[in-house]
């Protein structure tokens, strides 16, 4: 219990330092905890590495701090991992291990995972093409305030792909993606609408309005840029 509270204080100084702006204090407390084992730590430093923070940007190195932090159970990191090893960025590209570690973090609730998960399926990138699976994925990350998924979700409905056509169910995830300022989703959701019965409007704007109360931006600190979509 003593080792782990001072872990956690040490942890805790080390992002105090991140924040101040002393990224070289920073890296090198986050590096000395996750030499120890410290999870969050190893996920820190993989992300100054990446980002060429306090230390030279190296995504070899990056890649490798990621990698321990995801085999100790830190999920973000695992999407990190997913995402280089499909894309070949700071390792061997390898689309099989990529899309374990893809689908580990989405089956935990990550956003950016389900998205990445979502895209592949779409695409065939990596797997078999599955545009049913794609849209099971961009739901789960849409449905926790993911932009770009709430975007292609609306796209799919619009047009039957994985799903049902569903104007009203199009026009409400369009609508959210579209208030974010994806360009985009006003696009489609202008090119839509005149197309639509009053009562799809109407069910549509209701949906808009359930949705937006149930969800939020989706962001996190030094994440690493998912797999092009």
């Amino acid at each position: 219990m003593h080792a782990l509270m001072e872990t956690t204080l040490q942890l805790d100084d080390a992002v105090a330092a991140y924040r101040d702006g002393d990224l070289v204090t920073a890296a090198r407390l986050f590096e000395a905890l996750a030499e120890e084992g410290c999870v969050e730590a190893q996920a820190w430093t993989g992300a100054l590495h990446a980002n060429g923070e306090g230390v030279p940007a190296d995504l070899s190195v990056a890649f490798r701090w990621y990698l321990r932090a995801a085999e100790g159970g830190h999920v973000p990191a695992q999407t990190n991992v997913g995402a280089m090893l499909i894309m070949g960025t700071g390792t061997p590209a390898d689309p099989e291990r990529g899309l374990h570690w893809l689908r580990a973090a989405a089956e935990a609730g990550d956003a950016m995972a389900q998205s990445n998960l979502a895209t592949l399926y779409f695409k065939g990138q990596g797997t078999a093409q599955d545009e049913a699976q794609a849209a099971h994925w961009y739901r789960q990350a849409a449905g926790q305030g993911h932009f770009p998924s709430q975007a292609r979700l609306g796209f799919m409905y619009a047009n039957g792909l994985g799903v049902d056509k569903d104007r009203a169910q199009a026009f409400a995830w369009l609508s959210l993606a579209a208030q974010h300022g994806v360009g985009s989703a006003l696009n489609a959701l202008e090119g839509m609408i005149g197309q639509m019965s009053a009562e799809e409007k109407q069910k549509g704007a209701a949906l808009f309005d359930q949705w937006r109360s149930r969800t939020a931006a989706v962001s996190s600190p030094a994440r690493l840029i998912p797999v092009p979509g």
